[in-house]
């Protein structure tokens, strides 16, 4: 179907653009999955759907000409009205890698105080200001939570290090207070991209590629997923780049067949044969993040085309 050829071309880009995220966007430019505008562009890597934060941030962190204009898109799309600064930052910093080389980081962090001093005019009316407390809390949180930093800086000496940066005056200091109380007490979420997960199991797939689980609602709960096939397990992902598994199939004592639905030709089914009330055991995972056992009588899965469906029952 288109979705699934979309979906597997979007794939694709996803894998490209992780890995170089200036031909990605120009590749998604070009095939016109994505039109080249800021708002477009901003609006797909805010969405983020199976790409790495460090891409995202690799991209928001080049200073091209074009490159602007999503920049400051991207960090519009963040909702910042009545948050505090740190609860800004927050949730800015968890939305992309802000990349560790100081020109990077400058570029990028140039547009979030213009969002946020529009978002809350009261609390900073300079933006300069806003800018300078923002490094020097990112500094801080470096500073505090750091193991290789062995003098951890005091409240005091936060206070001194903001010193006349409110255009000539000084900060309350009970703001300031409340920002290095803040930062010690939580540091910032910063999203790693380092490869501590389940990638490793997934590696060499028997094979993979998108698939359409089908639900006992036909349309309404049937979901497009990336299927791998692994150490006699089908699992299945939200997202191509995801890196650990929406759900897990256990092969063992399963058998497949080949069936025909009206509109839907190629699909094939999991059961358990000579079923005597038995369910098919699996796992999948629930919105808060867990995984939980689940039930099936059987899956029908769809494939894309007839071959596609043939190269996925043989090795199943």
């Amino acid at each position: 179907s288109k979705t699934l050829q979309r979906n597997q071309k979007m794939g694709m880009v996803s894998k490209k653009l992780n890995t170089d995220s200036q031909n990605g966007i120009q590749f998604l430019v070009e095939n016109k999955l994505l039109q080249h505008t800021a708002k477009d562009i901003a609006h797909f890597l805010y969405k983020g759907e199976g790409l790495n934060k460090t891409a995202i941030g690799d991209y928001l962190g080049k200073r091209e000409e074009f490159n602007i204009g999503p920049l400051h898109a991207f960090v519009d799309l963040h909702e910042f009205i009545d948050l505090k600064l740190v609860q800004a930052l927050r949730r800015f910093l968890w939305s992309f890698r802000l990349l560790g080389k100081a020109q990077k980081m400058d570029w990028t962090m140039e547009a979030f105080p213009q969002c946020c001093c529009l978002c809350n005019p009261s609390v900073f009316p300079c933006t300069d200001t806003c800018y300078i407390l923002s490094f020097t809390v990112i500094t801080l949180n470096t500073s505090l939570h750091n193991p290789n930093v062995r003098d951890k800086p005091s409240a005091k000496c936060f206070i001194m290090m903001n010193h006349g940066i409110d255009d000539g005056g000084d900060l309350p200091k009970d703001l300031l207070g409340n920002l290095y109380e803040s930062i010690r007490s939580e540091p910032f979420k910063i999203p790693e991209d380092n490869g501590n997960d389940l990638t490793h199991t997934f590696f060499n797939p028997n094979r993979e590629g998108w698939l359409l689980k089908l639900g006992c609602g036909w349309v309404k709960m049937s979901k497009c997923h990336w299927f791998i096939l692994t150490n006699n397990c089908l699992c299945y992902f939200k997202y191509m780049t995801d890196k650990e598994p929406w759900g897990i199939i256990p092969l063992e004592n399963l058998s497949i067949h080949k069936v025909k639905y009206p509109q839907k030709l190629h699909c094939f089914e999991l059961y358990i044969p000579n079923n005597k009330g038995q369910l098919i055991r699996a796992c999948k995972t629930e919105a808060d993040g867990h995984m939980v056992e689940w039930y099936h009588i059987i899956y029908r899965i769809l494939a894309p085309a007839c071959d596609q469906k043939d190269k996925w029952i043989k090795p199943i």
